[in-house]
């Protein structure tokens, strides 16, 4: 049977995807503003749609673009897959999706691809929303104009979607194709002399589409406001932010746990289990937990953007965020991802995806590991613990917070730093047209946060796996029937880095055993807490109590060089200062290598933040001990 490549084009929010959807069976997520997506999803037509007498369809759904004449990454990876689709080469025709909310505007874009040569349908969506107004456009008229089939789609009842097959199954061959010749002017005039045709039979059409975004416009004096709109905006990312962490730790902890009890029963109930038992519980196992652990938070945050996207918010929170991030060569969809990165860095990577700029996204992905993750907080409430012991609680907690606004600052410093330093081939603009609200259509959300989650354990989970793996094998060997656990560790292959690091790491004021820790923080950097047990022999199975032992061990800890105390005010800021900045999670390494695709921007991050968090934690320390601060 004869093959027809289809493409969807239409600009964001037109309810493109929606149609794809539909024509394909699948449950990819509707967006609302130019960015969302960087790359095309491509797929055959539902089997239920299928007629004998067709040819194949196989369908292909574009990022959601304005113009054929590429300014953006979106409209990049448009153009080319029209032009130059992989095995294919260009498409055999267009279904061109209109917002009929919008004519006017998205007759632009139908018209480029009808000059370019492309056998074309046009779909008219918001179908829904203009039989509400009783509103009908001069479907004739316009298929004249435009010698092209025109036909009404409901994205929720699916109405005119056999037609559209129909349509496009019997679209005559592509002949020649050239690029795009007239000016941007010229094919704006012709757009608005045939919507103003197409509505000129339909009485007081122009109030009747006024009333449909009334709503809309409604709303927007509220989420726009110059003063509510930042107020209101600051209250909804607070609630996503919170609802990342609070509500993922439940599940967080059932994965947690559920994986701890396999491995118990794995290792099983003797002090020495056998080396396959060992490598199957705390190696296999305990990796595969690692890489899980991530997945509540993740699917949260895809929900809850995919919440805000389908209503049509997040366009206006990007508008409210661009002036102040511009001034560090950013742009509002930053923000999300930026946000998220408080919680953790490896969900909020994947998030930049929106960024459909590429230096933009360069900048974000690389300041995002600066924000003070949740894997940090064990860290930083056992040293302020040791550094606030007796004192008042609130002392405690207002570092802790200052720590949060630090690693703002210093992410807001880092951005504009690079943002001096990378050339801007042009100026980073923020264009977008603001949908309507809509009502989430909850299972597409849900569906595709699924997905998304998949994706991340799928591309992230092999290399976390494998590094576990390695982390497990370098703290047990070369001595592994060894029975004291600390001597054990001291004299492993990671024992044995610690004494090498031990010569780098005491500029810090600290010695070989803190060292033992900052390796293992490369797997999470929690487990510096629970290393430092070790190292220190703190066997104690309450956690509470195996604090507090390690907090009292911590205070009479000496170096064997010179005798003097490890953990004092200034190595205690050294350390906060280092843990910081330090890229020590190896999750957000392997994602930031899967995202970007390169291990270049990878090996640079890691080597570029440990290198500045070592130097800054030495100097600190250094120049505290300068000025008499033990």
């Amino acid at each position: 049977m004869k093959r027809k490549y289809i493409a969807l084009v239409g600009a964001p929010n037109s309810g493109k995807t929606t149609l794809y959807n539909w024509l394909t069976n699948s449950k990819f997520k509707t967006v609302n503003y130019p960015g969302a997506t960087v790359e095309y999803a491509s797929g055959n037509l539902a089997g239920h749609l299928v007629r004998p007498e067709d040819p194949f369809l196989h369908l292909v759904d574009t990022p959601g673009v304005y113009s054929l004449k590429p300014r953006s990454r979106d409209e990049e990876i448009t153009v080319k897959a029209l032009f130059d689709l992989p095995e294919v080469g260009a498409v055999d025709g267009v279904i061109v999706v209109l917002d009929g909310t919008q004519l006017e505007r998205h007759l632009h874009l139908a018209l480029q691809v009808k000059e370019a040569g492309f056998p074309l349908v046009l779909a008219i969506t918001m179908s829904d929303l203009l039989r509400k107004e009783n509103l009908q456009y001069d479907f004739s008229l316009l298929s004249d104009e435009l010698q092209a089939p025109v036909i009404a789609f409901d994205g929720l009842l699916a109405s005119g979607l056999r037609e559209i097959v129909a349509a496009a199954a019997t679209l005559p061959e592509r002949h020649g194709l050239h690029p795009l010749q007239k000016d941007s002017s010229e094919i704006h005039k012709k757009a608005a002399r045939i919507a103003k045709l197409a509505l000129s039979k339909v009485e007081r059409a122009p109030e009747k589409l006024r009333r449909v975004s009334q709503r809309t416009r409604k709303l927007d004096q509220y989420f726009l406001h110059p003063v509510f709109g930042p107020l209101l905006f600051l209250v909804i990312m607070t609630v996503l932010f919170a609802s990342i962490y609070w509500f993922a730790q439940p599940f967080m902890q059932a994965v947690d746990f559920s994986f701890s009890w396999v491995a118990s029963k794995v290792a099983g109930e003797s002090e020495d289990p056998g080396i396959v038992r060992d490598f199957l519980a705390h190696g296999l196992i305990a990796s595969f937990g690692a890489i899980l652990v991530f997945v509540p938070q993740i699917f949260i945050l895809f929900l809850g953007i995919g919440l805000l996207e389908s209503t049509g918010y997040l366009a206006r929170a990007a508008t409210l965020i661009d002036r102040p991030f511009s001034k560090l060569g950013l742009t509002g969809r930053s923000f999300v991802p930026i946000l998220s990165g408080f919680s953790c860095a490896v969900p909020a990577i994947i998030a930049s995806r929106n960024i459909s700029s590429r230096r933009d996204r360069w900048i974000t992905n690389f300041i995002i590991p600066l924000m003070t993750c949740s894997a940090r907080l064990p860290v930083y409430a056992l040293l302020l613990a040791f550094v606030f012991q007796g004192s008042s609680p609130w002392l405690a907690g207002f570092s802790l917070a200052m720590l949060y606004l630090g690693s703002l600052l210093v992410g807001g410093i880092a951005a504009a730093i690079l943002n001096r330093l990378i050339p801007k081939d042009s100026a980073s603009l923020l264009l977008m047209e603001l949908p309507l609200y809509r009502r989430p259509r909850l299972r597409v959300v849900a569906h595709q946060a699924v997905v998304r989650t998949q994706s991340y354990v799928k591309k992230a989970g092999p290399i976390i796996l494998w590094i576990a793996v390695i982390l497990w094998f370098s703290s047990n060997f070369p001595h592994y029937d060894m029975k004291d656990p600390a001597q054990k560790l001291e004299q492993s292959y990671a024992g044995q880095a610690g004494h090498w690091l031990e010569p780098v790491v005491a500029p810090m004021g600290v010695d070989w055993r803190v060292g033992v820790g900052l390796i293992s923080a490369f797997a999470a950097r929690e487990v510096f807490v629970s290393t430092l047990a070790l190292t220190f022999n703190i066997d104690n199975k309450d956690e509470d109590s195996q604090r507090d032992s390690l907090l009292k061990q911590m205070e009479t800890a000496t170096r064997a060089s010179d005798g003097a105390k490890i953990f004092t005010a200034a190595s205690i800021t050294g350390l906060i200062l280092f843990f910081m900045i330090a890229l020590q999670c190896m999750s957000t390494f392997a994602v930031a290598q899967r995202e970007s695709g390169s291990w270049k921007f990878a090996f640079s991050q890691l080597i570029l933040f440990n290198v500045i968090a070592y130097l800054l934690a030495v100097g600190v320390v250094q120049g505290m001990h300068a000025m008499g601060i033990a």
